[in-house]
């Protein structure tokens, strides 16, 4: 199933007419179809291209637009149209070389019969688009770009679906109000919490400036929600996104500056939020349990600032207010993306504030639970084996993974050098590791201090403190817990320090509070009478380490420090 024909023509009513009279299938025939202009592009799919083209030429925003693409194949069909128009929006904003014009009114990763072998012809098309100019770069580079990996074009799974369609449900509902809302979407690591919430931004912000258009696609999957009662509803809102972690706030920055109707100012942190001068009517925050409460900032200026913060919300400081009662007081209505297993230091949220988030969403039928594992190749099986051979829970025997490279090392530079060996071959292939070493290099401006000493070998932590993961130096580097947290790898390379150790007899993994060496993530809370016990922190611990066996999409590699827990490890994963 490979004759596929790319017909190529100006875009203009007379030559749409010309080449449907060429060409029967433009007529009546499923096929997928590009309109474009040296900066910007369009894709669709339709089962009459010439009505489709047609209407887009009507449209202002697409009417100069240069040259349509038809791509024509006697075995297309509606799914594999849809299936192939998905990816190609997906490649075409990943490839950043066109603005792509396209809105996000609900692509959905559907199966079909036969979907493999169509997978098959998207490649063989890209292929002859590339050859063409069209993309700049092959399909592995574009999918190891953050602009591919946090695309709000991305073909939603049903979990995904019936969320956001919940969600839109909820937030326009007339029966609520002047009550507002507040929405829980919980997941695990790798089921697309962020995506959704970008996906959402991107479809609001459409629905904002195109409620009712002509030439949208009325078998988009929330083709509903585009009226001209909602966009003017919209068009008067103020909706943001907030992420609490820095280095993946500064990554969807980054991104959102590439996506139409979308901006860089719309992604805020919660201090941000805390003191901007007018209130939200819609806030989206990811990574719900990385919000903080009352503690011991970095800086003395932040805790002014939180200080200050209640005064112009609360109307008084008390440790009580947390940065999640800043948001609620903030906004009407709240979108709340979290997986409570992911918090990790004592500063973030309580448990028992985020459980009650959650048990308040389910109370209130607003709480939405992604269940398909979206990152990882050895899939739930994979991640349900981390948390029990972290909870001394394995079942015994050694374990494998379908299509997933898990490897325990022995040895540290064969464990470097397996790393560096998968970065030169799928790239985006990282060494992580928890934070039991001193970050004696952060004000280094020589390159010479090294924090890391393994058995001779000597390695330096992150240098870049944004988007680490795609700074320069960042393959010879290892990377933390707060520069990983949300970012997908190929491989990830994990290296478990002495912080987590194993007692051979009581058989159970301990804890080593002198070498955890994140000193905010063990110190005491004197304003809230908070003193983490070992117990405590074993919890974060396992927590972050849980977080980094969790990133790599092909494969995670491991090494472990302590040889206690090495041997632990080697009776359920395969030495190297």
């Amino acid at each position: 199933m490979t004759d596929f024909e790319i017909r190529r023509f100006r875009f203009n009513l007379d030559e749409i007419q010309v080449q449907s009279e060429l060409e029967p299938k433009i007529k009546n025939w499923p096929v997928v179809y590009t309109i474009s202009d040296s900066a910007r592009i369009y894709i669709g799919e339709s089962t009459s291209a010439v009505k489709r083209l047609g209407q887009h030429k009507k449209n202002p925003a697409k009417s100069q637009l240069e040259v349509a693409q038809v791509i024509l194949h006697e075995r297309f069909n509606i799914s594999a149209t849809k299936d192939l128009e998905a990816r190609l929006i997906n490649y075409f904003h990943g490839d950043n070389k066109y603005k792509v014009q396209n809105e996000a009114p609900g692509l959905r990763d559907a199966a079909y019969y036969d979907k493999s072998n169509y997978s098959l012809i998207f490649e063989q098309i890209f292929d002859q688009l590339r050859s063409q100019g069209m993309f700049t770069r092959t399909l592995k580079e574009i999918e190891n770009e953050n602009l591919f990996k946090f695309s709000p074009f991305k073909a939603l799974n049903d979990d995904q679906a019936v969320a956001i369609e919940g969600i839109l449900e909820s937030i326009f509902n007339p029966e609520r109000g002047s009550t507002g809302n507040e929405i829980v979407v919980q997941g695990g690591p790798g089921t697309g919490k962020t995506i959704v919430a970008i996906y959402l931004m991107k479809l609001l912000m459409d629905i904002a400036s195109r409620g009712g258009e002509e030439d949208l696609d009325t078998d988009s999957f929330f083709f509903e929600f585009f009226t001209q009662e909602l966009s003017e509803k919209l068009s008067s809102w103020k909706i943001a996104i907030v992420i609490p972690q820095q280095a993946l706030r500064a990554t969807i920055q980054n991104a959102f500056k590439n996506i139409t109707g979308l901006s860089s100012k719309m992604v805020l942190t919660p201090w941000e939020v805390a003191s901007s001068e007018s209130d939200f009517d819609l806030l989206i925050v990811d990574e719900v349990h990385r919000l903080k409460m009352r503690a011991n900032m970095n800086t003395a200026q932040l805790n002014g600032k939180f200080r200050d913060n209640n005064i112009a919300i609360f109307g008084a400081d008390d440790n009580k207010y947390t940065q999640l009662d800043w948001i609620r007081a903030k906004s009407k209505n709240r979108i709340f993306l979290l997986d409570a297993e992911q918090s990790v230091m004592p500063q973030d949220l309580p448990a028992d504030v985020v459980s009650k988030v959650v048990s308040d969403s389910i109370s209130d039928h607003n709480h939405f639970k992604l269940l398909t594992q979206m990152r990882v190749k050895g899939g739930e099986e994979y991640i349900a084996f981390v948390s029990e051979l972290l909870a001394n829970s394995s079942s015994p025997g050694l374990r494998s993974f379908q299509d997933y490279d898990l490897r325990l090392f022995n040895d540290i530079r064969e464990f470097q050098a397996a790393i560096a060996e998968r970065e030169n071959q799928f790239r985006l292939s990282r060494m992580v590791a928890g934070y039991a070493w001193d970050w004696k290099s952060r004000n280094d401006e020589t390159g010479q201090v090294k924090d890391i000493e393994i058995d001779g070998l000597s390695l330096v932590w992150n240098r870049a403190r944004k988007d680490w993961v795609s700074s320069e130096g960042s393959p010879d580097e290892v990377g933390s817990i707060h520069t990983v947290q949300g970012y997908d790898l190929n491989y990830c390379g994990v290296i478990i320090g002495r912080d987590l150790q194993f007692d051979p007899l009581d058989q159970k993994i301990i804890f080593s509070r002198e070498d955890y060496r994140d000193t905010k993530g063990k110190e005491n809370n004197v304003k809230l009478g908070y003193f983490p016990t070992d117990e405590d922190l074993l919890v974060y611990v396992k927590q972050i380490y849980r977080v980094l066996l969790t990133r790599g999409i092909r494969g995670t590699y491991i090494y472990v420090v302590d040889p206690e827990l090495r041997k632990y490890f080697a009776k359920f994963i395969q030495s190297a």
